[in-house]
């Protein structure tokens, strides 16, 4: 068990070759591209996800986790979510959300229980691949950005 948990993980999920289902890496990327992160703060591009997160994550007290959902609503509509289980994630639309699912349950059955933050940003299914996000989703990104920063200072 990890028992210095002294940093703030700001992790984004996604895959960048399905378009917007790369939101979150897309947000962490801005986050880093305009001030980056207070200190204490790390920024990580959690990519597809898998069990190699395990360890920034349990080094982390606090996670804010960056996903796009597939749940119905418009494009670009965002969600501030406290899941404290897999079964409290909105519907997402690739098999990463299995991993990151799975490793925070773990937290749990170990009892460990980060405290942890989902933006789930509603994208459009089926995604095709191709680079680069749709105007909507996009449009999100420093709104979701800023609101992650205001969490950060609030504490």
């Amino acid at each position: 068990m990890t028992t210095d948990r002294k940093a703030i993980l700001v992790l984004g999920i996604g895959n960048i070759l399905l378009g917007d289902e790369g939101v979150g890496v897309a947000v962490v990327d801005y986050l880093r591209d305009h001030g980056g992160a207070p200190e204490g703060v790390d920024l990580l591009d959690g990519g597809t996800g898998s069990m190699v997160l395990l360890e920034p994550m349990r080094e982390s007290r606090r996670m804010i986790l960056v996903d796009a959902t597939a749940d119905g609503a418009a494009p670009g509509t965002l969600q501030r979510l406290v899941p404290r289980f897999s079964s409290d994630f909105p519907p997402s639309l690739s098999a990463h959300d299995i991993g990151l699912r799975d490793l925070l349950d773990t937290f749990y059955l170990l009892g460990e229980t980060p405290e942890v933050v989902l933006y789930a940003i509603s994208i459009r299914f089926p995604q095709e691949i191709h680079f680069g996000l749709s105007a909507e989703v996009a449009a999100a990104v420093p709104r979701v950005a800023e609101q992650i920063r205001k969490e950060l200072q609030e504490g």
